[in-house]
């Protein structure tokens, strides 16, 4: 072989190397991990929220999003802050949630949930009034599976005289 040949032969195995080494890059996903955090998790329908709740000024974020992004309309924002009303605990604890699963409304449910059950765990005296609202009670309505013969999971099929 000539001298020419085998540099081609070199410069094509390192590009080929280049490229190969482009294409397997992979996102790594983000893993909340925080000290001094009161952990609980949160269910509703077929969403789950893992909430981490620490002293602050009352801040709350959603997947990396503040809240009032990720859930735009005002009653699902209502239906997160309720905990904090109705044990005065307004603006002093931060909140990071990870959500997923279901949709908006089973995920601000899933939110409310994990919350109650976090400020229980920071302040054990918080569980009556939390309890007696019905915040740290699992909603446990699913969807119904649909049956056999049926349209839906009630709806009938359509009667024929004749």
């Amino acid at each position: 072989m000539t001298e020419a040949k085998k540099t081609a032969t070199k410069a094509v195995k390192t590009t080929k190397k280049v490229a190969s080494t482009k294409t397997t890059t992979k996102k790594v996903k983000e893993v909340v991990k925080i000290s001094n955090a009161t952990y609980a998790t949160g269910k509703r329908k077929d969403s789950i929220a893992r909430v981490y709740l620490t002293a602050g000024k009352g801040v709350i974020t959603v997947n990396g999003i503040p809240v009032k992004e990720y859930f735009r309309r005002p009653t699902l924002q209502m239906i997160i802050d309720q905990p904090f009303g109705i044990t005065k605990r307004d603006g002093s604890f931060d909140v990071q949630a990870i959500v997923s699963g279901g949709g908006l409304s089973g995920q601000a449910g899933a939110l409310r949930h994990g919350i109650s059950k976090a400020l229980e765990k920071a302040d054990p005296e918080l569980r009556k009034v939390l309890k007696t609202a019905g915040f740290l009670t699992r909603d446990s309505r699913v969807v119904e599976r649909k049956h056999f013969g049926h349209h839906k999971a009630r709806r009938s099929t359509q009667f024929s005289k004749r």
